[in-house]
């Protein structure tokens, strides 16, 4: 554990993250998530499907040669059906660059295409940090969480202490999907993420980005 894992890990990290609720609004207007219970398995079927997508994708990056990185990019595109969830991703991908640029400077972010997907670029993040891709999959692994907790948190109205529970309670299946996601790039989907992504994008009264 280093402080740059903990830093990439912070939700108060200026990249963004904190504008978009991972499919957790479109969820809640859903009638999906609506209480403690509900959150816990929504963030549990996100962190198995693109939690998991994301902590390979974020695992293969980290320490990549620049060549790699576009083909990475690509891969993320492919395991990811949603234009609207490709949007979002590249959305926070662009805005971690940024924040990278300044915090790790290397030479393998001008590698990266403008918006790249945000586990590519969280993958050059830790590499650029002296991270393992171990830990790129733990922050891509527990971000996949982390963000659709808080948005629900504020959208319901949650108790923050209970909030808090249901994500380190996950904390086993975090450990899991960032183990798992070393050195293979799952393709896991869920047709109702991606379905309730492109509801969201089409509403005029969300709150968030996705």
């Amino acid at each position: 554990m280093t402080s740059a894992l903990l830093t990439l890990a912070d939700s108060r990290l200026p990249a963004g993250g904190h504008t978009h609720s991972g499919g957790v609004e479109q969820a809640i207007a859903a009638g999906i998530v609506h209480d403690p219970g509900s959150l816990a398995t929504f963030l549990r079927r996100r962190l198995a499907t693109s939690g998991l997508v994301a902590a390979g994708l974020a695992a293969a990056a980290c320490g990549a040669a620049a060549e790699r990185l576009a083909a990475l990019d690509d891969e993320a595109d492919a395991r990811t059906p949603s234009p609207a969830s490709r949007t979002a991703s590249r959305q926070q991908g662009r805005g971690l660059v940024r924040v990278g640029r300044r915090a790790w400077p290397s030479p393998l972010w001008d590698a990266l295409t403008d918006r790249p997907h945000h586990p590519i670029a969280l993958g050059v993040a830790a590499g650029a940090g002296g991270l393992a891709p171990r830990d790129a999959a733990s922050a891509a692994a527990y971000l996949s969480i982390s963000g659709p907790a808080t948005a629900a948190q504020r959208l319901l109205a949650m108790d923050p202490l209970t909030v808090a529970a249901v994500t380190a309670r996950l904390s086993p299946d975090v450990d899991d999907v960032a183990e798992r996601a070393v050195g293979e790039l799952p393709a896991a989907t869920d047709p109702l993420l991606d379905l309730l992504a492109e509801v969201h994008a089409a509403r005029k009264d969300r709150f968030f980005a996705s």
